[in-house]
C-alpha cells in the first residue's frame, strides 16, 4: 500500500485521512442519536445543546493548545497556520471536558452527561485513527522504527510502530471491557465515561514512548503531563474502581 493512501473520486484524489475524518463524526452522532432515542435521557434538548457547544468550544481550544505545546521548538513562529494545524486528541477529550463540565454548571445540569457519549467517541475514534493510519508520516502519528514483522514501512523505507492500528485495537477492547462490565450489573451515572476516559488516558500515558515525541528533561512528554493531569482528576473514580476489583 502507499501511503498516504488517496482515494480516486472522478478526476479529484480525496485525501483517506480526510474522509475518514469526516465519517467518524457522522457515523459517532449517528450513533448518539440512535442510543438517545433508545434510553430515557434526563436531560433536555435545550440542555443537550448547549452542553454540546461547551464541549466543541472546550475540544477545539484544548486540542489545538496541546497540540501546538506538543511542539515547543514552533510556539516561537507565532504563526496562525501553527495554532491551526496542530491538533490533539488528548486536548480535545480534557477540554471537552472542561467545556461540558463548566456549561453544566452554568446551566444547572447535575446528572452525568457523558455516558451517551461514551460509544459514539469509541466508534469515531476508532475510525479517525484509520485514517490517521492511512496518512502516513503526513499527520506526526506514526511511531517509532521497529524490527518487529508488524511494523509498516509508511514510505520512507523504515519500517515503524503501526500506532494507530494499535490505538483501534486498544479502544475495541475497552469498549469490550465495558460491555462486559455492564452485563454484570447497571454502573453508576457517569461510570461509563468515566472508565472511558481513566483507560483511554492510561493508554496514551504509555505509548507515546514508541512514537517520535519531544520530551522534557524529566522524560515526560506534553501529552504525559496531560494524561497525568487527567488522571488525577479522576483520582477518587481509580481508587474506586481498584477497591471494588480487590474486593
Amino acid at each position: 500500500m502507499h501511503y498516504p493512501l488517496e482515494i480516486p473520486v472522478g478526476p479529484y484524489h480525496i485525501p483517506a485521512h480526510l474522509l475518514f475524518e469526516m465519517l467518524a463524526y457522522t457515523l459517532g452522532y449517528r450513533l448518539y442519536v440512535w442510543q438517545r432515542s433508545r434510553s430515557q435521557d434526563a436531560i433536555s434538548d435545550d440542555q443537550r445543546w448547549q452542553i454540546f457547544m461547551g464541549a466543541a468550544a472546550g475540544a477545539f481550544l484544548g486540542s489545538h493548545l496541546l497540540g501546538v505545546l506538543e511542539r515547543p521548538a514552533e510556539l516561537a513562529e507565532l504563526n496562525w497556520l501553527i495554532w491551526l494545524d496542530n491538533k490533539t486528541i488528548v486536548g480535545g477529550l480534557l477540554g471537552g471536558l472542561v467545556g461540558v463540565e463548566t456549561t453544566k454548571k452554568i446551566i444547572g445540569v447535575r446528572v452525568s452527561s457523558g455516558d451517551l457519549m461514551t460509544f459514539p467517541l469509541i466508534v469515531a475514534l476508532a475510525i479517525g485513527r484509520l485514517g490517521c493510519h492511512f496518512a502516513g508520516l503526513q499527520d506526526g502519528t506514526h511511531g517509532l522504527p521497529s524490527t518487529l514483522p508488524w511494523a509498516i514501512d509508511f514510505g520512507d523505507g523504515i519500517p515503524r510502530h503501526p500506532i494507530n492500528l494499535y490505538e483501534i485495537t486498544m479502544l475495541f477492547a475497552l469498549a469490550v471491557a465495558i460491555r462486559r462490565r455492564e452485563k454484570k450489573g447497571p454502573l453508576p451515572d457517569g461510570m461509563r465515561f468515566k472508565i472511558f476516559m481513566i483507560g483511554y488516558l492510561f493508554w496514551r500515558f504509555f505509548v507515546e514512548w514508541l512514537k517520535p515525541a519531544w520530551f522534557f528533561p524529566f522524560g515526560l512528554s506534553t501529552i504525559q503531563v496531560a494524561c497525568l493531569a487527567g488522571l488525577f482528576y479522576y483520582r477518587k473514580t481509580i481508587t474506586l474502581i481498584i477497591r471494588n476489583n480487590a474486593n
